[in-house]
């Protein structure tokens, strides 16, 4: 391949749409770009921990395969030899899967689950698994089995979750794709706190298999990346029907690759610092207020708005509730020690409503989504901020007070992510500065019901003005001078998953780190 290309920094920085689209044109070996990435995880990865079990040869291998079909000149998928970070809640072929529970210790899957196996189909090469919170429960990556993950910005502070992991692999340009998943925020809280893009794609637009309610709009599977552009690229690799999850639909997944410009100067733009509900920190509202009055002036219409939100907070709390019965009710009755204090209290909450709670939990959704959408009769998108506060140290396992108010629980402080979420509407967190304390501030895009192109067009048009602002542009950490955290971030796992890695090893696919 040929050899003008970017310095070892200039190369890792480089978004994955440049990536691939170097490599697409032999300019860039597949094989190179994986041993800088190797090299970047190896350097920099045991300040963050935001990797956990890997299968480099495997990588390696597969990287060769990649440069070959490439010289061969044969058809290349939209991620052709991209190297990608899978969140430890999807199953991987081969190599160690642990859903951050020591109940999975030793899990090794005998097969991709399907956003996987989509993924691998479009060319991306599986470097590794993502750290999360123990079975995804909670917005503070850290679990007994890997650890926590420290923000790259400050690794004293947490990461966000639950796909912290990936958030913090993408920030400090490790990987160039990773996977995330959204319930009540996972996809666009760590997004926000580390620097980076994740969205929440409309219910069915990218297949899960792995939620055992598959009839329920709370959960997704989406993209993140460092740009709007990489966060299309994963989407339009991965988007599509599938029957194994019946919300999903038939559509043109490629309508994403390339969602279009979209001219700022006829945007309607509704605002909210607290959706009528959620309690936000000073900090967070200052930093917002600011942000919206540098970029007003781009908008046909901007100003803020009164949103339809009460009950919402009850009813997420029984719809979550009832999604963590569904998926570890076996664990649970077997032993309730087993899991963690996020997990268990998911589950008791869960198990002690009833089917009137249920009911009307369902109906409060619906109601809550339909005034939702005489909001949009009005305007394009509702900005908020993506998380109430500023990142706090991951030795808190949560947010117990915001504003000196009490939290009701270990995750209403998601309030701002997940009470969008019970309306079923596409939402995306976009990098935007700093705040006052010096760490990124995630800006939350929400766009009309079943919006997700439209959503990725202002996007990305908003990220362009962005980068010619210095108070709203992506803000990046400072590798070079990456302090180590204290306590370290692998203070609390309870024992080296050794057995894992001895499986792994037999199995010839990897190692842990």
């Amino acid at each position: 391949m040929t050899t003008t290309r970017p310095p070892h920094e200039a190369l890792l920085a480089l978004s994955a749409v440049e990536l691939r689209r170097l490599i697409g044109c032999r300019a860039l070996s597949p094989v190179e770009l994986l041993e800088a990435c190797l090299a970047r995880i190896e350097a920099v990865n045991p300040r963050i921990n935001a990797i956990t079990a890997v299968c480099y040869e495997r990588a390696r291998t597969e990287a060769q395969a990649a440069e070959q079909a490439v010289m061969a000149g044969r058809p290349l998928g939209l991620l052709h030899g991209l190297p990608l970070g899978v969140k430890d809640l999807e199953d991987t072929e081969g190599l160690l899967t642990t859903y951050g529970s020591p109940l999975f210790r030793n899990h090794v899957p005998s097969a991709d689950n399907l956003l996987v196996q989509r993924l691998r189909a479009a060319g991306a090469i599986v470097v590794g698994k993502t750290n999360v919170p123990e079975f995804g429960a909670g917005a503070n990556s850290r679990n007994a089995v890997w650890g926590a993950v420290g923000n790259p910005f400050n690794p004293n502070l947490n990461a966000g979750g639950s796909s912290g992991g990936s958030a913090a692999a993408l920030a400090c340009d490790m990987l160039p794709v990773c996977t995330g998943s959204d319930t009540g925020g996972s996809l666009r809280i760590p997004a926000a706190l580390n620097g980076v893009v994740g969205m929440r794609p409309s219910p069915g637009v990218v297949p899960s298999e792995r939620k055992k309610l598959g009839w329920t709009p709370l959960s997704v599977v989406g993209p993140m990346g460092r740009t709007v552009a990489d966060t299309c690229l994963q989407l339009a690799a991965s988007a599509g029907a599938h029957g194994a999850d019946p919300l999903t639909f038939p559509l043109d997944s490629m309508q994403f690759l390339n969602p279009g410009s979209f001219d700022l100067g006829r945007l309607r733009v509704g605002w909210s610092e607290d959706l009528g509900v959620c309690d936000v920190d000073p900090v967070v509202r200052r930093a917002f207020r600011s942000k919206i009055e540098a970029m007003k002036s781009w908008f046909a219409v901007c100003e803020p708005v009164e949103l339809e939100f009460a009950g919402a907070h009850e009813c997420f709390d029984v719809l979550r509730a009832e999604s963590f019965v569904a998926s570890m009710d076996a664990a649970y009755r077997k032993d309730p020690a087993s899991l963690g204090p996020n997990p268990r209290a998911n589950y008791e909450l869960g198990a002690a409503m009833s089917l009137r709670d249920a009911a009307c939990a369902r109906a409060d959704q619906t109601r809550l989504l339909q005034a939702f959408q005489r909001y949009f009769e009005r305007y394009d998108v509702l900005l908020c901020p993506t998380t109430p506060l500023s990142p706090f140290p991951w030795t808190s396992l949560y947010a117990d007070t915001i504003d000196g108010k009490t939290q009701a629980n270990y995750y209403r402080w998601l309030a701002l992510t997940y009470v969008i979420t019970l309306t079923a509407h596409p939402a995306i967190s976009l990098p935007c500065g700093r705040d006052e304390l010096g760490m990124p501030f995630g800006l939350q895009v929400v766009g009309p019901f079943r919006g997700d192109a439209a959503l990725l067009s202002i996007s990305q048009a908003m990220e362009q003005a962005f980068a010619s602002v210095d108070s709203l542009r992506r803000p990046r950490p400072d590798l070079a001078n990456l302090p180590e955290a204290s306590p370290s971030l692998k203070s609390i796992v309870t024992a080296p998953p050794q057995a894992g890695e001895a499986v792994m090893a037999a199995a010839g696919t990897g190692s842990a780190v």
